[in-house]
């Protein structure tokens, strides 16, 4: 997939492209819908799919007391976007330039000049320009001048409720990762490096890989969790597309060790099974977690935190032979 970080990136004469824009949060089961419907049009108009992204979440700018933390980074939501099978994104940096800019201008700037769009795939409450001026309506009437047509797709439901990133948010922060991954049509994750800890993990004889506290990724409500870990390499190698993932079952303990009471920050480490002499130090790790094992707990003793320890993984294994 190409990636461009500003239209002027776009090589001239780029299109005809059919575009989607949104902020594509976590890249989930709605938004994919939305891609494989405009994949569908390109493929009759021979153009390309193109997704408009930002750097980040518009209220961050706007009203950041209204912003919710992201479920996804951008190299994430990149990662999620190819694979969903966009042929090109253009992330856009959201700033005072760009808010300010009015609902013409982006029209022609980004949709016409850069991308040669001939459909542009939108919501029904789609905005867009200076303060949020243009509208799905404004965008269908610019259609007519600029020669490109616009298709309102309606919302996924699920459940009697619209699929949103709000709704896997929501079950997220309750531990909920099962209900999570029906949303997002995979297991949710999280990535970052490897780094040292108290290595209180090894000590008890189930050593972990703790995730570097800028971890990317929404981390989901404190607990234990069965999942995987998938192993990317050394994160100065961790980009190359072609290099090899191996990928452990692990056990995932998020918190902040609450029976010793000496991590200040929330912590993701995994205890990958059967594997008591693993290096992954300076490793960039992706860790899924699958199901949910039980809430975080302080225990009284050394003796009965390895008993639950121990049980734990007993129930991570079953869990992930289910």
């Amino acid at each position: 997939m190409n990636v461009f970080r500003a239209p002027g990136e776009v090589p001239a004469g780029f299109g005809p492209s059919v575009v989607v824009i949104g902020k594509f949060d976590g890249v989930h089961s709605g938004h994919r819908a939305v891609i494989d419907r405009a994949r569908v049009t390109a493929t009759d108009a021979a153009a390309r799919v193109v997704a408009v992204t930002f750097d980040r979440n518009p209220l961050s700018l706007l009203r950041p007391e209204l912003c919710p933390d992201p479920l996804s980074s951008v190299e994430q939501k990149l990662e999620l976007l190819a694979e969903a099978g966009v042929d090109a994104t253009l992330v856009l940096r959201f700033d005072e330039q760009l808010a300010g800019l009015e609902p013409r201008a982006f029209v022609e700037h980004v949709l016409v000049d850069a991308l040669g769009v001939v459909t542009v795939m939108v919501g029904v409450d789609f905005r867009f320009g200076r303060g949020g001026a243009g509208d799905s309506a404004m965008l269908a009437e610019l259609g007519t001048v600029y020669g490109f047509e616009v298709d309102l797709v309606g919302d996924v439901q699920g459940g009697g409720r619209r699929v949103s990133s709000t709704w896997v948010r929501d079950l997220l922060s309750a531990g909920a990762v099962e209900g999570a991954a029906r949303l997002l049509g995979r297991p949710h994750a999280v990535a970052g490096e490897v780094v040292h800890g108290l290595k209180r993990g090894r000590e008890l004889g189930f050593p972990t890989a703790n995730l570097s506290p800028d971890a990317e990724g929404f981390i989901p409500a404190d607990g234990v969790y069965a999942g995987w870990l998938l192993d990317l390499g050394p994160e100065t190698e961790a980009s190359d597309a072609s290099a090899p993932v191996t990928r452990y079952p692990a056990a995932i303990s998020v918190g902040t060790n609450p029976t010793f009471d000496d991590v200040e920050a929330r912590q993701v480490e995994a205890h990958v099974l059967d594997e008591t002499s693993l290096d992954l130090y300076g490793h960039r790790v992706q860790v899924q977690f699958t199901h949910r094992i039980r809430g975080m707990v302080a225990f009284e003793g050394i003796e009965k935190l390895i008993a639950q320890m121990t049980d734990d993984v007993a129930r991570v294994r079953v869990a992930l032979r289910a």
